[in-house]
């Protein structure tokens, strides 16, 4: 139920203006997304570098309706680029692209075009790009744009969502080697039919794609906060033989800084996603969504670091 007001909620412009409206929500942005503009993106990942943890930054934005939409992200992530070069934080920060604020529902064509150029100033700029994932009904196309990105930037990274019932079919054609795959648990409204529903089963479904990605050839990122799920991924790293450059943790800005910080002194790579940009209300509406559990959660996270 809580999940499904929450998903409505994220696409409700009325709601956006009412939560907008109240003084505490100023808080919750400023301790979950970076900033509305690419000065805050840039102070944000330079505090994250220097205390020795990496990042993926996520130009808020998605399912643009127009080509003029389409080129305004793009340029915004050229310069965003260019700014992350200028300031010495390549490698250490890369950037996380949704396809769908590049003209993926417009054309695919597109939005490959967008993303080709995007990836092309990560790659001089000395850095990567990884493409994320959404609702189960671009999928399809995500993967194939990921698979003719590859063939000349082979560093693009892939998510997939674990709550897909097709995702460990995926997990098996992308552990390959060189392959950067972020292992999330999803975070869109999904039918049965698609989708596992209970928390339970999610949860199994990620430790089997984990298993699936640590075993095989590729680079895999472990995308969770979820206590039982980091511990595991250490266990099958320790089982799979894998050394510390050969995985890693990623977690969102704001959400357990003394987990990440744990898991770097310990040798791991943690990146942390840091969103910026002024369409911080649909984002987090769905990290609200994707578990009931996250509104006491991130109430949590407001008076606590761990």
């Amino acid at each position: 139920m809580l999940r499904s007001v929450f998903l409505a909620a994220a696409g409700s412009a009325r709601m956006e203006r009412l939560v907008s409206s109240v003084p505490v929500t100023k808080g919750i942005v400023q301790r979950f997304v970076a900033g509305e503009g690419v000065d805050d993106a840039l102070r944000a990942s330079r505090v994250l570098a220097d205390d020795g943890l990496a990042v993926s930054l996520d130009h808020l934005g998605e399912d643009t309706l127009t080509e003029e939409q389409a080129t305004a992200t793009r340029d915004h992530y050229l310069a965003l680029l260019g700014r992350l070069k200028g300031a010495g934080l390549t490698p250490a920060a890369e950037v996380s692209l949704k396809l769908s604020a590049v003209g993926q529902k417009l054309d695919d064509r597109l939005a490959f075009d967008h993303a080709s150029a995007i990836c092309a100033a990560a790659a001089e700029a000395g850095t990567t790009v990884t493409l994320d994932a959404e609702d189960h009904t671009t999928t399809d196309s995500t993967l194939e744009i990921l698979a003719d990105l590859r063939k000349d930037y082979p560093g693009t990274g892939a998510v997939l969502q674990a709550y897909l019932r097709r995702t460990e079919g995926d997990c098996r054609d992308l552990a390959t080697a060189g392959s950067r795959v972020r292992l999330c648990k999803g975070a869109y409204a999904e039918p049965e039919s698609v989708a596992y529903q209970s928390a339970l089963d999610v949860d199994k479904a990620y430790v089997r794609c984990l298993n699936i990605l640590m075993s095989g050839e590729g680079y895999p990122m472990v995308a969770t906060h979820d206590p039982r799920l980091v511990a595991i991924a250490e266990d099958r790293a320790r089982w799979f033989d894998r050394r510390s450059d050969e995985f890693e943790f990623q977690m969102l800005y704001g959400v357990r800084p003394e987990e990440q910080a744990r898991l770097a002194a310990a040798g791991h790579t943690v990146r942390v996603y840091v969103p910026f940009g002024d369409q911080w209300y649909g984002y987090l509406m769905r990290r609200l969504a994707e578990r009931p559990a996250n509104v006491a959660f991130f109430g949590k996270a407001l008076t606590s670091k761990k």
